[in-house]
């Protein structure tokens, strides 16, 4: 017999901070609300809800993607203005484990989105693929860099799919690097003002032949995200 339960459809804080976030030096009080799922931890309409803590007054922001798992919500200054931003994350669930990334700014109570998980991923392309020799050949387009992963310490059954016995490419093989898989606030030079570490997977023939992780480092300038540092990480053998 089915019990109605008003907790299932009523939005719930799944996420709580607080800091100074619209700039008046009052601490502010800020939710993540949605709806979570019966019997599972999946939660929809995930809501950003911002109260004003001399007014009391209460701002929603609806965000792009808004349904996923273990919403998180971190209150710093990342644009150098000494005021907190504020900056979300929620997990998708899916087997590539990409993440919904979103980073506000709320000074004077408007809503200001300075960092958008989607649009990074458009802005921040590669291309992956097989070369002779035990390499795969890694392309950022986005600063024109390219890197060498060596994989000749890969397990033998593995590599003898792949290559010959002269270590030539049996057939043309393209990789790939997943969208976001996690982005990490990092206070790199320790001057109160932080950084974002964006990780992304690099897959081989499928998403589970992970070869390493492209982490990139973006800094504030201006009014944008810029491109810091970037490095290639691979795994040990």
């Amino acid at each position: 017999m089915y019990t109605y339960d008003p907790r299932a459809i009523q939005p719930q804080v799944v996420a709580f901070a607080r800091k100074d976030v619209t700039g008046d030096r009052i601490p502010d009080n800020v939710y993540l609300t949605g709806i979570k799922t019966a019997d599972s931890p999946f939660i929809k309409n995930i809501t950003l809800l911002v109260q004003d803590g001399r007014t009391g007054t209460a701002t929603r922001v609806q965000l792009r993607e808004n349904a996923g798992y273990s919403p998180t919500l971190f209150l710093e200054d990342f644009t150098g203005d000494g005021i907190a931003d504020i900056l979300i994350r929620i997990e998708s669930g899916g087997s590539g484990a990409f993440t919904y990334d979103y980073l506000y700014s709320f000074l004077q109570n408007k809503p200001r989105l300075l960092f958008d998980s989607e649009k990074y991923n458009g802005q921040y392309e590669y291309e992956v693929t097989y070369q002779d020799y035990y390499r795969v050949k890694l392309v950022s387009k986005a600063n024109n860099l390219t890197y060498l992963i060596d994989i000749s310490l890969r397990d033998p059954e593995y590599l003898n799919e792949i290559y010959d016995r002269n270590g030539k490419l049996k057939t043309p093989i393209k990789g790939f690097v997943n969208p976001l898989s996690g982005l990490y606030p990092v206070d790199f030079d320790s001057n109160g003002v932080y950084e974002l570490l964006a990780y992304q997977k690099v897959a081989g023939r499928y998403n589970a032949d992970a070869l390493g992780y492209v982490q990139n480092t973006l800094a504030w300038k201006t009014d944008r995200f810029v491109l810091q540092n970037q490095y290639v990480a691979i795994f040990g053998a």
